[in-house]
């Protein structure tokens, strides 16, 4: 099943490399680093990033932390460069001094823990919305399958975790970011997956053409040998990308009729997850026992709770405006809906038509109301509340039997939550306790 290809330059014992963010990749990356012989660095510009038995354990390591402003400096004679998820590549620029011969390589951590893996194939799954549901059933098919898989990347484990744990498992299935695909060079999955694109991260990227290159970059590297996987509606955009690779174009389908996943979107990512999983050799009897005994996942159209005859359903990760889009049409009841947080573009009045039509109240909570008031204003009640406690209270106070209280904020988080799994987090206990 293995096949070999061309992999970028690894760091050289004694080599500087700088590791910007002390994340859970980044710390990922710093300990690879150091496993490989490398003076590492890591800053972060939070000073509080670490906790003391973290701070001992690089310490233990040799690796030099600074904590504080990032300055030109701390970049000097690096090698090469590993940036937190979340720095844009182009804020680095200003700390390495510009294009010369000298100038380090800047790589995502997948891209330097792609470097040191033993030619296990990888199933990599992007896509604005329905990458980590996509992933984690590709995963549960190829499980089905009998194969040992590693389920990891942006889903929650740094794919150089599970190249230090020593494992060698038959699938390695990654879900990754266009912040992830913009700083790889060499990385080359069997087959990759992208499920769509929509306005997103536009507060990140410099426009959509810049982040429509780094979802395309999943295929780049890709050969006649290898699978690319897209969704219908992206044929006419793919044509600028020169793929290589053997083509499949997923739409929505009833492959999966045993399915306990809401929503037509749902429909799609199974298959999409089905025609990656049989390149592995999956059989379609397997791929449907996985997509039966598969569970949604939390803070994905998850059901909380019924009460009095009101379903309350908790969708954080619908963080963009696409993905409420997909949320409105999951549901043939009346909604009662949540939506506010840190706006990250995309076209509110877009969906004019699906909230007059389903839509009988907006609570709004938390930043960005004035996106929301000017899009809907006339198309459904709108009141705003301070805190998602208040507008919960508030729907639930109006609720009538047969409808849906939907939290589908089409906004990141970092408003009033650290992320969007404690704000769903939070939006259950609530529910909880109501009375």
């Amino acid at each position: 099943m293995a096949l070999e290809k061309t992999r970028g330059r690894r760091i050289q014992i004694g080599e500087l490399a700088v590791v910007v963010g002390a994340g859970r990749s980044g710390l990922a990356a710093a300990r690879l680093l150091s496993r490989e012989g490398a003076r590492v660095r890591l800053l972060d510009r939070n000073t509080a990033a670490l906790s003391p038995e973290q701070a001992a354990s690089l310490q233990k390591l040799g690796v030099d932390v600074q904590l504080g402003e990032h300055s030109p400096e701390q970049f000097e004679h690096a090698a090469i460069v590993v940036p937190s998820p979340g720095m844009p590549v182009a804020k680095l620029a200003q700390y390495l001094g510009g294009a010369c011969e000298d100038a380090p390589e800047v790589l995502a951590e997948m891209e330097l823990a792609w470097r040191y893996l033993n030619d296990e194939p990888v199933l990599a799954v992007t896509g604005t919305s329905g990458k980590t549901t996509t992933a984690s059933l590709a995963a549960a098919m190829l499980q089905a399958q009998g194969y040992t898989v590693f389920l990891g990347g942006n889903i929650g484990t740094p794919l150089s975790e599970y190249v230090l744990s020593g494992r060698k498992a038959d699938v390695l299935v990654l879900e990754i970011s266009s912040f992830q695909l913009q700083a790889c060079s060499t990385f080359c999955p069997r087959a990759g997956v992208l499920l769509n694109i929509t306005p997103n991260h536009l507060d990140y990227h410099k426009d959509m053409a810049e982040y429509t290159e780094a979802k395309f970059r999943l295929f780049r590297c890709q050969d006649e040998g290898d699978l690319a996987v897209l969704g219908a509606d992206l044929q006419e955009l793919a044509r600028g990308f020169n793929l290589r690779a053997r083509q499949v174009w997923v739409r929505e389908s009833e492959r999966f009729p045993q399915s306990g996943l809401l929503g037509a979107h749902n429909k799609f990512n199974e298959e999409a997850a089905w025609q990656a999983c049989r390149f592995f050799g999956v059989s379609e009897a397997n791929a449907a026992r996985a997509v039966a005994r598969f569970k949604p996942l939390p803070h994905r159209l998850e059901l909380v709770r019924e009460r009095g005859g009101v379903l309350y359903v908790n969708d954080s990760k619908c963080t963009t405006v696409s993905s409420l889009k997909v949320a409105l049409q999951a549901f043939d009841r009346p909604l009662r809906l949540l939506c506010g947080g840190k706006f990250k573009g995309g076209d509110l009045a877009a969906l004019g038509g699906l909230v007059r039509e389903r839509v009988r109240e907006v609570a709004l909570f938390g930043a960005s109301r004035e996106h929301f008031e000017k899009a809907w204003r006339d198309l459904a009640p709108l009141r705003w509340h301070p805190t998602l406690e208040e507008a919960v209270r508030a729907l639930a106070a109006s609720a009538k039997e047969g409808d849906v209280v939907l939290l589908a904020p089409a906004t990141s988080s970092f408003d009033l939550y650290d992320n969007y799994m404690a704000r769903g987090d939070d939006f259950k206990r609530i529910v909880s306790e109501l009375a």
